[in-house]
């Protein structure tokens, strides 16, 4: 079994790296709703899509940049497509339940959007630091170069 180098600089350069990569894909994310919306797409769906757009960027970019990871093996990509599915999930009924709370008003989408981005990105990061990158996880990266 070859092993994987990680060079993640520590849990503050991670939630540094963590935060730009996410505004990128927030943007990626959001900018995705509001097109598929402007084309009539019902919510549901248009959030659906943009979300699944989103965090498939981000699991990419976090991995080479944030978590250092070269490369995964089918554990990382379990690991990841059932935290992504759990925060999909997440992120629509939150988007829905803010939808529904909210009263009408010119940004209630931007509002809801941001309300479930932000329960999405804290579950994200959690669960990729402590499940999906986490160090010494059997069949996942094998150990961590400091650097």
């Amino acid at each position: 079994m070859s092993k994987t180098v990680v060079r993640n600089g520590g849990a503050t350069r991670q939630v540094l790296t963590f935060a730009l990569v996410g505004a990128l894909c927030a943007l990626l994310d959001y900018g995705s709703y509001r097109a598929l919306l402007a084309f009539g797409v019902w919510v549901h769906a248009a959030k659906s899509a943009s979300f699944a757009l989103g965090t498939t960027a981000a699991f990419f970019l976090n991995r080479r940049f944030t978590f250092g990871v070269s490369a995964g093996g089918v554990r990382q990509v379990a690991g990841f497509a059932s935290l992504y599915l759990s925060t999909f999930i997440v992120n629509v009924l939150v988007n829905a339940l803010a939808l529904h709370l909210l009263p009408p008003f010119r940004v209630e989408y931007a509002v809801a959007w941001l309300v479930a981005q932000g329960v999405a990105t804290a579950v994200n990061f959690a669960g990729l630091r402590l499940v999906v990158f986490r160090v010494g996880k059997p069949g996942g990266v094998g150990h961590r170069v400091v650097g």
